[in-house]
């Protein structure tokens, strides 16, 4: 699994025009599953999602938690998280999680966002998507289950 991370002032997304999910201070993730993943493996990097301490405190350090400063999460699907560009101009996907398991653990980690964050927005898996954000510093950070997790 591969969870793209950015702390936002705000952020939507809207499908065929209409806005579907829509946050303010929080946190925009953007998620792609691989067919080796696993509820376990979501388990794992939602619990590392929720407890980062990236959010400045009364000192300006980033010691605090989305739950500390009661943000929001907006969730999207992204299977382009998986693309490979190795080979020629066109990315391959065939690392993609297949569909059907994809959208399981997508909506899976949606529903896990709850144990975090009051508010969780998510997008339309599958769905032609127009996300629009103020990242917050920037801030950014890409998780990658292959390196987070052993074993």
């Amino acid at each position: 699994m591969r969870i793209v991370i950015q702390r936002v002032s705000r952020a939507s997304v809207t499908v065929d025009g209409e806005t579907v999910g829509k946050i303010g201070k929080g946190f925009l993730l953007l998620i792609g599953a691989a067919d080796t993943d696993t509820e376990e493996i979501v388990d794992k990097m939602i619990a590392k999602v929720g407890k980062l301490r990236i959010f400045e405190d009364e000192n300006g350090k980033t010691n605090l938690s989305l739950k500390d400063v009661g943000g929001e999460i907006l969730a999207v699907s992204q299977f382009t998280l998986y693309a490979d560009c190795r080979k020629g101009n066109r990315p391959s996907f065939i690392k993609a999680g297949e569909p059907k398991l994809a959208e399981r653990l997508y909506e899976y980690a949606a529903e896990k966002c709850r144990e975090y964050s009051d508010t969780v927005e998510k997008g339309i898996f599958g769905a032609d998507m127009k996300v629009e954000l103020v990242n917050d510093g920037p801030f950014t950070i890409v998780l990658d289950s292959d390196t987070m997790i052993s074993g």
